[in-house]
């Protein structure tokens, strides 16, 4: 599953919410009928409250969403969920990460662009041919993207997704090879 999105504050008072676009094709993904399959992330801040699906039953993210209506403003999106009627429903669905599945995806044209699953599980390895770890996720940051790497060595570390830092991505032969400051994995 492939992550385009992330559900925002609500919009309004009929269940509208924004949408934190993480695609470069937004208006391929966020149409009206779209679906989206939904996770809700461990990290959440904002917990479900006192949302109601109805009287006295508390509100369920569902698996999927369907979008009923999309339209941009100031660069997110705004959108209309089939059945979030309500602004307390909406609140319930903020944080949700929105996913489309990978495999039905076009590969990008620019061949320096990747998809996250086509990076997971690749090896990391320095320049210098040393084995570094494989690549766990990859979590998009205000400022750059972030190949988590889970290291041989045992742990985790973070490298920005920088062409400084990440010179080659080889998909076909499985590896990222990383130009590395000193100490940067041991933060």
């Amino acid at each position: 599953m492939l992550v385009v999105g992330q559900i925002g504050k609500p919009h309004g008072i009929r269940g509208e919410v924004s949408v934190s676009v993480r695609t470069d094709e937004p208006e391929e993904r966020f149409f009206a009928g779209a679906v989206f399959a939904t996770e809700v992330p461990r990290d959440r801040r904002v917990s479900a409250g006192p949302a109601a699906s109805a009287p006295g039953v508390a509100y369920q993210v569902p698996s999927s969403l369907v979008a009923e209506s999309v339209r941009w403003h100031q660069g997110r999106g705004i959108v209309q969920f089939e059945g979030v009627y309500d602004r307390n429903v909406a609140e319930a669905l903020r944080g949700v990460l929105l996913q489309v599945d990978s495999s039905v995806l076009k590969p990008p044209s620019d061949p320096d662009e990747f998809h996250d699953h086509q990076l997971v599980g690749l090896r990391v390895v320095s320049v210098a041919g040393e084995d570094l770890g494989a690549v766990a996720r990859i979590d998009h940051a205000p400022a750059s993207d972030l190949i988590v790497i889970d290291k041989s060595g045992g742990g985790t570390a973070l490298i920005p997704f920088v062409s400084q830092l990440v010179p080659t991505v080889d998909v076909a032969g499985g590896r990222i090879v990383v130009d590395l400051p000193e100490g940067l994995l041991d933060l």
